[in-house]
């Protein structure tokens, strides 16, 4: 019998066919024989304990001009797929909060959900590292000016970031007695209201930003650099960054081995963790990209191991 699987994600209408790692599992899933069903968040409901969506029934293909075909618009009971992915991509606000206490309920009936719903709430993308800081550059979490100010001027260059953005989205690198340091902290705390992430300056970001993708706690031997454009200090695709493929490091496979199983306990299949230097930055758990281009630039199919894995805890 075919698995079902459900898909919780973004307008499909809107993303980008050459570089969404979404499409590819679903081409990948497709191409098993899997029964594919497509929704967004807005679409989920619960009656009387039962977490219900109305979904379309999906068709994938590998085509940039025609790369999907959905039925008629039907209700279905999430209980009766096998699995969902949920691969909405941040911000983690408030729907996305409420969404995954209705997959709470419909893991609890046996339909196993990537990634594990209650921690797609616990592990925040940008916080997390904080619990493995022997590999992470200095960091702060905090909402107050005076505390981040202090911590500018001990490192003398600082990134600054919010905690739910995503794709380079105001991040701000900030020197000790820049004057604009006052309002970018007002910015992006909303005036202490609001929690930053706030790390020392790599400068080894010239480099790149390497995407390392786990998948059941093991690494993709491979990484993706993203490599800053001219005149910026961004290594995300997203703000115009180029990219490489290259092998992981001795330190890379030092940091996927520590935290790798920690991911794996909490039932986080698919993550990707960011790695500048030698240092952990982020840990991407919500909707990780990167599959197309590494399977481009070394002729994998990453999706397949995914799925490799998810048949085996389905059997």
């Amino acid at each position: 019998m075919a698995i079902k699987l459900g898909v919780i994600m973004d307008p499909i209408e809107d993303i980008h066919f050459a570089k969404d790692s979404t499409l590819a599992m679903l081409l990948a899933a497709q191409a098993r024989g899997f029964e594919l069903y497509y929704m967004q968040m807005q679409d989920l409901y619960c009656l009387e304990g039962q977490v219900f969506a109305k979904v379309n029934s999906l068709k994938v293909f590998n085509d940039p001009e025609h790369y999907f075909e959905k039925s008629k618009e039907q209700s279905l009971n999430l209980a009766k797929l096998d699995v969902i992915f949920m691969r909405v991509d941040p911000p983690v606000e408030q729907m996305y909060w409420y969404t995954t206490l209705l997959l709470d309920l419909v893991e609890k009936q046996g339909v196993l959900v990537v990634n594990k719903p209650s921690s797609l709430r616990d592990v925040n993308e940008k916080l997390f590292i904080n619990w493995f800081p022997e590999y992470c550059p200095p960091t702060l979490v905090s909402a107050n000016s005076v505390v981040i100010q202090d911590f500018i001027h001990t490192h003398q260059q600082a990134i600054l970031k919010p905690l739910h953005g995503m794709g380079g989205t105001s991040i701000f690198k900030i020197n000790a007695g820049d004057p604009n340091t006052h309002v970018v902290i007002e910015t992006l705390t909303e005036y202490g209201k609001r929690l930053c992430c706030v790390q020392r300056f790599i400068p080894e970001i010239t480099k790149g930003d390497k995407r390392i993708l786990i998948i059941n706690g093991k690494p993709i031997p491979y990484a993706l650099a993203r490599i800053p454009k001219s005149g910026d200090f961004r290594g995300n695709l997203a703000a115009g960054a180029s990219n490489e493929g290259r092998e992981l490091t001795a330190r890379d496979h030092k940091i996927c081995a520590h935290i790798g199983p920690v991911l794996k306990e909490k039932g986080l299949l698919f993550v990707g963790i960011d790695v500048i230097g030698d240092y952990l930055t982020e840990i991407n758990v919500t909707s990780p990209t990167c599959i197309r281009e590494l399977d481009k630039w070394y002729e994998l199919n990453i999706a397949d191991q995914l799925l490799d894995v998810i048949e085996e805890m389905r059997a």
